[in-house]
């Protein structure tokens, strides 16, 4: 029992921190004259990452590489089927309404590359290095056309208002103590997840893999499940949607690309067979509510969130 209360209690942590984290950074960044969208392409984008992040480089170095990878790719699997489903139970997502074909398009890419470099048996520094390059195109791509849009005439006002945790008011020392809270609460929660995860693992029989497809993705995939019931409540579709797409980009692209500077990431062959399958062919779910102008409607809800309650069964059988 008490390697399940710290395994919540390390989860509790992470999500906390993580929140912490965002918040001091972004006001910290507006403080010093950082453009709010940057901000929202960067900093936000790293810091609602941080709790995969660091629970992956947590399970290299404590030697239990399957939960780091399982991490990102039930995560990313949990963010459409469960992040999607659930919320549009609530209330129909309006996702007709959204242009996120490009950013799709970069998910999709970023999802191939991620399964052709699993083939390789291993990600190493080198295929971190792919990923991580991906990462910077990606980036260096939305800024372009962000600094467009600029030119064209539109401000930045209505994303400074928008933006997660922005408060142009807020004093310095909070700003610090966000922070600091942060920047302390991170590791502190990883490293207890991961830990009482592994005993848990062993305790029970279940392999390290297993553990981070299921407990942890789950775990790591709330921040993003409260955003879009929020989103879903509030009719903004977009958020939801962005806010799935953006998510996955980062942990294909970033948390494993980081991840590998600490220590080799060995794939199991689980991943090859069934797992990074199940993940695109949850990704390619998106393309009727990404292209062909379709609502993810309650029936839509029931569908995923039941195929994401299968795939659960089927990988703790």
């Amino acid at each position: 029992m008490i390697p399940w209360l710290l395994s919540a209690l390390g989860l509790v942590i992470l999500l906390l921190a993580g929140d912490s984290l965002v918040r001091g950074a972004v006001n910290l960044s507006l403080r010093l004259g950082v453009p709010a969208l940057i901000v929202s392409l960067t900093i936000v984008a790293f810091g609602t990452s941080a709790p995969e992040l660091l629970i992956s480089i947590s399970a290299v170095l404590d030697g239990a590489p399957g939960i780091a990878l399982g991490n990102v790719v039930g995560s990313n699997t949990a963010n459409i089927l469960m992040v999607l489903g659930i919320p549009a139970l609530l209330a129909p997502l309006h996702t007709s309404q959204c242009n996120t074909r490009k950013t799709y398009v970069f998910m999709i890419a970023a999802s191939v590359l991620f399964i052709a470099l699993a083939f390789t048996g291993t990600f190493t520094m080198a295929t971190g290095a792919i990923l991580l390059a991906a990462l910077a195109f990606i980036l260096f791509d939305a800024f372009r056309d962000a600094r467009s849009h600029q030119n064209a005439g539109e401000t930045a006002g209505d994303e400074l208002d928008d933006l997660e945790g922005a408060d142009p008011e807020m004093p310095g020392w909070r700003i610090a103590l966000f922070l600091v809270l942060g920047l302390i609460g991170l590791p502190l929660g990883a490293d207890l997840l991961v830990v009482n995860a592994t005993i848990i693992a062993k305790t029970y029989g279940v392999s390290d893999t297993v553990i981070g497809l299921t407990l942890v993705a789950i775990g790591t995939s709330l921040p993003e499940l409260a955003t879009t019931v929020m989103a879903a409540i509030r009719k903004q579709a977009d958020v939801a949607l962005g806010n799935v797409i953006g998510s996955n980009m980062f942990n294909l692209l970033a948390i494993i690309g980081l991840t590998t500077l600490i220590g080799p990431i060995p794939v199991d062959p689980a991943f090859l067979a069934f797992d990074l399958w199940v993940m695109l062919a949850a990704s390619l779910v998106l393309i009727p509510f990404v292209f062909m102008k379709m609502d993810i409607t309650r029936g839509w809800g029931v569908a995923l969130t039941a195929a994401y309650l299968v795939y659960l069964a089927v990988v703790l059988t």
